[in-house]
């Protein structure tokens, strides 16, 4: 039988190593707040070049995100997962200037797929986004 696959790299080394390279994450300009196994928190501030047509933010940068707060949680372990599925729902818009905190946190955990939740508040700790995603672990190790 097979020996399952462990890394012993830190989720704060894990989301290094991924932030070497991810440069769409490092344009949204996202700060970290906090990461451990399964969870993080990030914040980024809305830019002009963020906005839609309506001067609010646009739906693909709240979801992308979304998505590197989801990434960053499902590959804390630092086995490699990658995403299965995604949704998000709007609840309200985000303005230029505005800073938003994204809160993401493992809901359930199997031994190849994981269901996280990430939520995107505004300043007012109004919901501005809930994203749901599904990973699958590939068990590969990261780095």
């Amino acid at each position: 039988m097979q020996e399952e696959l462990r890394n012993t790299e830190t989720p704060q080394r894990v989301m290094e190593i991924m932030m070497e390279k991810d440069e769409f994450t490092k344009w949204l300009g996202i700060e970290f707040i906090s990461i451990e196994s399964g969870a993080c928190q990030l914040k980024f501030k809305v830019r002009k070049e963020m906005l839609n047509g309506f001067n609010s933010i646009h739906g693909g940068v709240l979801f992308s995100a979304a998505d590197s707060a989801f990434a960053f949680a499902c590959n804390s372990y630092g086995l490699l997962n990658v995403a299965l599925e995604c949704n998000i729902s709007f609840t309200r818009p985000a303005f230029e200037g505005q800073e938003l905190l994204l809160t993401a946190k493992e809901i359930n955990k199997g031994k190849t797929t994981a269901i996280y939740e990430v939520s995107v508040v505004n300043e007012e700790e109004k919901l501005v986004a809930l994203f749901k995603g599904v990973a699958f672990n590939t068990q590969k190790v990261h780095g």
